[in-house]
């Protein structure tokens, strides 16, 4: 296959995204951006001061992943908790902007709505604070977050993403339920993972792990070829999953499949400013393409094009249609 058949056959799985029907199901958050610039230290303790000048507010962790299907063409709906407060609001309001429903968001009086505050000076995150709650939900939140997954894939489902943040959300009767439902209507299940989840995700179709995630998952310290192939295949079987595919930075991703298959992908980043969101936008752009009917091999190549793309951008970002498939287009022209 030349390299333009490559970046043709890949366009076309792109260009059946508007037709893929995707629920992202977890933790949902924001992301709460103050921006500025560092002059001196402070005279009170040994920590810069930052010159406010802006502030933004952006969907995080589950809503960003919906955010980023939405762009990439899919369509797609959210389920997840919010506080009864005025982050709980705000976040309504953001996903309104974006047109994304929030019929399947639970409000619990009892539950803040997560936020996490991220102080940028010239392109660099001085501190993170966070303002959130890890217990689980409630027995009534579970059945009420599964009537709402049942209901959507009554009406027609291709995918279902697990965003797991450790929030509480996500717990090992919600994935056991979930993934019991999708078997019967054949419904894709992805899971963005949280280290001290990964006994819980059995079953489900495929998992995201970046390479400390994988490490800390398989109980083997990747360092070398030799250990990463140790890793993967332990996470396979220990998930009794389709695939595993581990996100490894600036060494691109390796994808692990049921059945022996390995295939390394190697990085198309031109430059790294923030990860920050890139693995929504890997789980965003995999699940997409698996849903639209593409092997879970060219998925991967698909979704390492899109995180090439955000992580050269300060700030959580989005790829649409257009700059991914032109991406994909200049780097297999490059024969890469």
């Amino acid at each position: 296959m030349t390299v333009s058949a490559e970046a043709k056959k890949l366009g076309k799985i792109i260009d059946r995204f508007p037709k893929t029907r995707v629920l992202v199901v977890g933790d949902v958050m924001m992301d709460h951006y103050v921006w500025g610039s560092v002059t001196r230290i402070s005279p009170e303790a040994p920590v810069p001061v930052v010159s406010v000048t802006r502030e933004t507010v952006l969907l995080g962790a589950a809503a960003n992943v919906v955010k980023n299907i939405r762009s990439l063409g899919g369509e797609a709906g959210i389920c997840g908790v919010i506080g009864h407060d005025d982050a709980g609001k705000k976040l309504q309001h953001l996903l309104h902007t974006q047109e994304i429903p929030t019929d399947g968001l639970i409000v619990d009086p009892g539950r803040p709505t997560t936020i996490k505050t991220r102080v940028i000076a010239h392109h660099q995150q001085v501190v993170r604070f966070d303002r959130e709650t890890r217990e689980g939900i409630s027995r009534e939140t579970h059945r009420r977050i599964y009537e709402h997954v049942a209901e959507r894939a009554g009406a027609g489902l291709d995918a279902i993403v697990i965003s797991d943040y450790g929030k509480g959300v996500v717990t090992k009767d919600l994935v056991r339920d979930i993934v019991r439902l999708a078997r019967k209507r054949g419904i894709v299940v992805s899971v963005d993972p949280k280290v001290s989840h990964f006994g819980i995700y059995s079953g489900v179709t495929v998992l995201t792990p970046n390479t400390k995630e994988a490490s800390l998952g398989a109980r083997i310290e990747i360092e070398d070829d030799a250990s990463l192939l140790r890793a993967g295949k332990g996470l396979l079987a220990r998930v009794a999953c389709e695939a595993v595919l581990i996100t490894r930075g600036e060494h691109g991703m390796s994808l692990f499949e049921k059945g022996g298959r390995i295939t390394h992908i190697p990085t198309v980043a031109r430059e790294v400013f923030d990860v920050t969101g890139a693995g929504d936008t890997v789980i965003s752009a995999l699940t997409l393409a698996m849903a639209s009917g593409a092997r879970i091999s060219d998925a991967a190549k698909i979704a390492n094009y899109a995180a090439g793309i955000v992580v050269g951008v300060v700030g959580t970002a989005t790829v649409s249609p257009a700059l991914l498939k032109q991406r994909i287009a200049e780097q297999r022209g490059k024969g890469r």
